[in-house]
């Protein structure tokens, strides 16, 4: 009897023990569940957020965005296509792209098709039927690959043509704006820099113009007193008295002086031509063709000029080789040059030593013009600087902050270079590099 008391005991227990172990799995299972619901509303919440972010990005563009399968069906458009062909995406969607496609662009559209699973498609031309006509688009067109790989469809990104036509149309007239602007910047440096040279300009052309004065007032007397000795001669005067008179007016030392007086005037008048000729260069707008020119000349023209105007004496180093031929626009350099000198002359007015040396190394494929002088040299701060446009260390009213940087595009278009660098035993050295010929085009 006590056993059998006991029998049912342990199956109650047993059976007690497994309803727990039932609950807990349920429970288990439960939470499992639960966990399971919330990750999935969780992932419903962020596919919700990511085709909200897909759609606002989609409607924001102005270019027309396709989705299709490898056959061409429609899987989704953007706000774009729609305005474009007339029609609601809903409506859209399941059609073949191909019927939107005018007929001559189908096979050229099938084409790229077979190519696009190589690589990528890109500025492809098509035309598409739109709500108000044709309108040509210029399309890139990539693969849509699934989580493995594999190729599902593409899509295509288009812009109309009009509008690119429209952008190129005010990139050139930007393009050509600057341009423009850029030639009146490098034409005022250049009255800038003529302003600053005007006195030794005038220095200089009043040294041959007083020298043609001079001789033309010699050359009147002479022509008085001969004309006095040739009525002389044809009032039938006595020998004696055209010889007397001959002595009298010192005929023979005028007749003598006539070649050297001619000679002098041409001398003088060939300096101020010369003079007038490089004015015009220097301050012409009109671009002339390049040519082998004489940077030689150049240099001592803009050294002439500027040591004319200087206030202070300045010892001059020149190893300059006669001649130095370079290739370009002599006009544009003589700028480039005025600039450098003048810049390492400005730099040694509180040098108590001032020299300014002027160097030249050639090569087979050009030279180089070396200017140093012995001012304070260039700072840290401002050689980090000192081709920016408007950046100037002079004082206000000395300089406008464009003389090295127009100098610098001046010899980047003469494939060139130019630099401004500091001497080892102080002062600055500019260098400036220029072919000796016409630089071979690919």
């Amino acid at each position: 009897m006590s056993d059998s008391l006991n029998t049912l005991s342990l199956q109650s227990i047993q059976g007690e023990d497994a309803w727990v172990s039932v609950i807990q799995k349920m429970d288990e299972a439960y939470a499992d569940l639960v966990q399971s619901q919330v990750e999935v509303e969780q992932k419903n919440v962020e596919l919700e957020e990511a085709k909200s972010f897909s759609d606002s990005i989609q409607s924001a563009m102005n270019d027309v965005l396709i989705v299709c399968d490898n056959d061409g069906v429609i899987e989704g458009v953007n706000r774009a296509l729609t305005e474009l062909v007339g029609e609601s995406q809903q409506a859209l969607i399941g059609r073949s792209l191909l019927k939107f496609i005018e007929q001559d662009y189908r096979e050229q559209f099938q084409s790229f098709r077979a190519r696009l699973q190589a690589q990528p498609i890109r500025d492809f031309e098509i035309e598409i039927q739109g709500k108000d006509g044709k309108v040509p688009l210029s399309v890139n067109c990539t693969a849509r690959l699934n989580h493995r790989g594999k190729s599902v469809g593409m899509v295509l990104v288009g812009r109309a043509l009009g509008e690119l036509q429209r952008a190129y149309k005010e990139l050139n007239t930007a393009h050509a704006e600057l341009q423009i602007a850029q030639q009146r910047l490098i034409q005022s440096e250049k009255m800038a820099s003529l302003g600053r040279l005007v006195a030794g300009v005038a220095h200089e052309l009043n040294n041959p113009i007083s020298f043609v004065y001079g001789n033309m007032h010699v050359l009147r007397r002479y022509t008085d007193k001969l004309s006095a000795y040739f009525d002389a001669v044809a009032q039938g005067e006595s020998r004696d008295n055209l010889r007397d008179m001959r002595e009298q007016l010192r005929l023979d030392k005028a007749i003598k002086d006539l070649n050297s007086l001619v000679d002098g005037t041409m001398e003088g008048a060939d300096r101020v031509k010369e003079i007038v000729n490089d004015l015009r260069q220097f301050s012409s707008t009109q671009v002339s063709e390049k040519a082998l020119f004489d940077l030689r000349h150049v240099v001592h023209t803009a050294l002439h000029w500027i040591m004319k105007e200087t206030k202070f004496t300045v010892d001059i180093q020149d190893a300059l080789p006669d001649p130095l031929n370079a290739y370009g626009h002599a006009g544009q350099i003589h700028q480039v040059v005025v600039n450098l000198i003048e810049n390492a002359i400005d730099a040694m007015a509180d040098s108590s030593v001032r020299q300014l040396c002027l160097s030249a190394d050639v090569s087979e494929e050009g030279v180089a013009l070396v200017v140093s002088d012995t001012g304070p040299g260039i700072s840290d701060h401002d050689a980090a600087q000192i081709f920016e446009p408007f950046y100037t260390t002079k004082p206000v009213g000395m300089g406008t902050g464009l003389g090295l940087s127009i100098s610098y595009g001046i010899v980047s278009q003469h494939d060139g270079e130019l630099s401004v660098d500091n001497r080892p035993e102080g002062g600055a050295v500019a260098r400036l590099y220029l072919p000796n010929q016409e630089p071979a085009r690919a």
